[in-house]
């Protein structure tokens, strides 16, 4: 479960009183002052409010984590036919993450 830090106090809002059976992988959601991406299908009682075609947990890859402590992840909208889209593209293997260097 990759955490994210950094959420505005006004988008905090509490953890479903009655977790989901099973969130999506890739889904992107917010529990209290947090925010986190689901890896893999699970379980979870928080509130979802986008979710990632992009994988971002593989145990094949080293490191097996596309994001490490302290980076930034922006999150850009697509609509239904892009998410499909990305999908294909990356099940095809012609998908690449755009990941830029930050300024430290």
């Amino acid at each position: 479960f990759l955490y994210l830090g950094g959420l505005d106090k006004k988008l905090s809002c509490p953890r479903l009183e009655t977790p989901r059976q099973s969130i999506p992988a890739g889904s992107v959601a917010i529990g209290g002052d947090q925010t986190g991406i689901y890896p893999k299908s699970s379980p979870g009682g928080w509130n979802i409010i986008g979710r990632s075609p992009v994988p971002l947990f593989d145990i094949n890859n080293n490191p097996p984590t596309v994001a490490r402590a302290g980076d930034l992840i922006r999150f850009v909208p697509i609509d239904h036919q892009q998410f499909l889209d990305i999908d294909a593209r990356i099940k095809a293997g012609e998908y690449k993450l755009q990941i830029k260097p930050g300024n430290d």
